[in-house]
């Protein structure tokens, strides 16, 4: 089993998401020894936004007439693309900036959301071609989003991802939830204990134990 680790918040050792994605990487290998893990981190290497240049990748690699520029954005995307599709499981910490993704995970998705890669369009309409694999989301959020039809319809974070992930065949998206985190040392402490209860049961541990005492 193959799981690609994302980090793409720009905080470094301050993110609470990079926090939620290190335990979550954790108690997965725990429950699914080995497993060989990949790790991309998105602040520090992202692709560039999509141009003129990087569209590139939608012609063959040995397209002729190709620029310079187009050939290195298109190496850029196929090694992007393949990655993704190599792995099994593929867990993005995935902060909520501005009502939606951090700008540098949608320039990932954008490489990796190709035709005749990760989706195709048919006479029927748009059909995925990732399916078969997990995807874990830690969102965090400095606010509390999902209690309400007013923050719902503000979140542009794990409705997008859900979305985009859908499209490309995807159906089991897991969700690690810590909202509230900015709202003071109380809020964070129980959006965390909340969080790792999550962990625990999208990684397998919680089921584990179970069977552990039922067997004891």
């Amino acid at each position: 089993m193959k799981l690609l680790h994302i980090d793409s918040s720009i905080l470094g050792t301050a993110s609470v998401s990079r926090q939620l994605t290190a335990s979550i990487a954790t108690q997965w290998l725990a429950t699914h020894p080995g497993t060989v893990v990949d790790y991309l981190d998105l602040a520090t290497s992202a692709p560039s936004h999509l141009s003129a240049e990087s569209l590139g990748f939608r012609l063959p690699p040995d397209a002729q007439n190709l620029t310079d520029a187009q050939r290195r954005e298109n190496a850029v995307s196929e090694a992007l693309v393949s990655q993704f599709l190599a792995a099994d499981v593929i867990l993005v910490g995935a902060p909520l900036y501005n009502f939606s993704i951090p700008s540098q995970l949608k320039a990932w998705i954008d490489r990796i959301a190709q035709a005749g890669r990760t989706f195709k369009y048919t006479d029927k309409g748009p059909v995925g071609l990732a399916a078969g694999k997990t995807v874990i989301v830690a969102s965090t959020r400095g606010g509390v989003y999902s209690t309400s039809d007013a923050g719902n319809a503000m979140e542009h974070q794990e409705s997008y991802l859900k979305t985009v992930f859908g499209f490309f065949g995807i159906t089991d998206v897991r969700f690690v939830r810590a909202e509230g985190v900015a709202m003071g040392d109380a809020p964070k402490s129980q959006a965390l204990a909340a969080a790792e209860a999550d962990i625990r049961a999208v990684t397998g541990v919680a089921a584990n134990e179970g069977r552990a005492k039922a067997a004891a």
